[in-house]
């Protein structure tokens, strides 16, 4: 399946020895460079409609498959997936376009590591924008114990991590099936099944509630998961604990310009002491789900597009 013709093409950059797949537009703006961050289990193809929008607004964008997905390198190393590895491909990214600093947009997953980078590496981050995933405060203990301990074994992060590679090959045998009924809207609130959830997904005949993007959108996540597999993208999870440790001796406040973009149905909370963390942070909160960028696009445009006109200006 070809990348949709209003996509950019992409260019494999070898950064932090791995080689990155790696979308560009708005080379005209170089000097003003944003970066796009996915999360799981997504695409770079997933920022498709901000692309345009910041490029307009006189953006250099860059739109990196992050390890593990696409056309991206995918390690076997589990700890070569860890926050030191994923931050240290986006600083190797800047250097690679000659950049000191950017302006960095995760969403999802795509939103931890841009947390964990800027906590990492906060000279190479000028503003944040992160979709879905607050800032998310150091646990009293590693991220899969706590997570066991309050939401059993089952819970998808634990499940990961406890029974590695059961997930991967439900996952990789159903990935059409699993991608569509994950990319969902609007689905009826009922009582959690037994079992695993994104198992569970992966094997349900029937979607619920709506679709968040065309068939043929769809057929692009689809295509890359089933030449990349889900290993590379679960990796992630994989090092919870990890980079719990690794982050430990940081400081843990951000301190760069930030905007925090909730989706008021998405079952991630929103947190409550956000502002403890990012002082410096602004909120807006958009009347869809966790898909976001998929769900709400225009109004996710508009939101960063005039927020990031408003850092500019002062």
């Amino acid at each position: 399946m070809s990348i949709a013709i209003d996509f950019p093409q992409s260019t494999l950059i070898p950064v932090n020895g791995v080689e990155l797949e790696v979308f560009e537009s708005g080379r005209e703006n170089a000097g003003n460079p944003i970066v796009l961050c996915h999360g799981w289990p997504e695409h770079a193809y997933s920022w498709r409609h901000q692309v345009p929008a910041l490029v307009a607004a006189g953006y250099h964008v860059i739109v990196p498959n992050q390890r593990g997905y696409g056309n991206s390198s995918r390690p076997d190393d589990v700890t070569e997936y860890d926050i030191e590895h994923l931050a240290g491909d986006l600083v190797a990214l800047l250097d690679h376009y000659e950049y000191q600093d950017a302006t960095f947009v995760g969403h999802d997953w795509g939103a931890a590591v841009v947390w964990g980078l800027t906590l990492l590496h906060p000279s190479r981050v000028n503003k944040v924008i992160n979709l879905s995933l607050p800032y998310q405060e150091r646990s009293d203990m590693p991220w899969i114990e706590f997570l066991e301990l309050i939401l059993g074994s089952d819970y998808y992060f634990v499940h990961f991590n406890r029974q590695p590679g059961v997930a991967d090959a439900v996952l990789d045998d159903n990935a059409s099936r699993f991608l569509r009924n994950l990319y969902r809207k609007n689905v009826p609130l009922l009582p959690p099944e037994p079992g695993m959830t994104m198992i569970n997904l992966a094997r349900a005949e029937t979607p619920l509630g709506e679709p968040v993007m065309s068939d043929s959108d769809l057929a692009v996540y689809v295509s890359a998961f089933e030449k990349s597999g889900f290993t590379g993208g679960i990796n992630w999870y994989r090092n919870l604990d990890r980079n719990w440790h690794l982050l430990g001796a940081v400081d843990p406040i951000i301190h760069q310009p930030t905007l925090m973009v909730y989706g008021e149905q998405d079952v991630i909370p929103k947190s409550e002491k956000l502002a403890d963390f990012v002082p410096n942070v602004d909120v807006v909160s958009l009347d869809c789900g966790h898909w976001i960028l998929e769900e709400m696009p225009k109004e996710a445009n508009q939101a960063i597009v005039s927020w990031l006109a408003r850092q500019t200006a002062t």
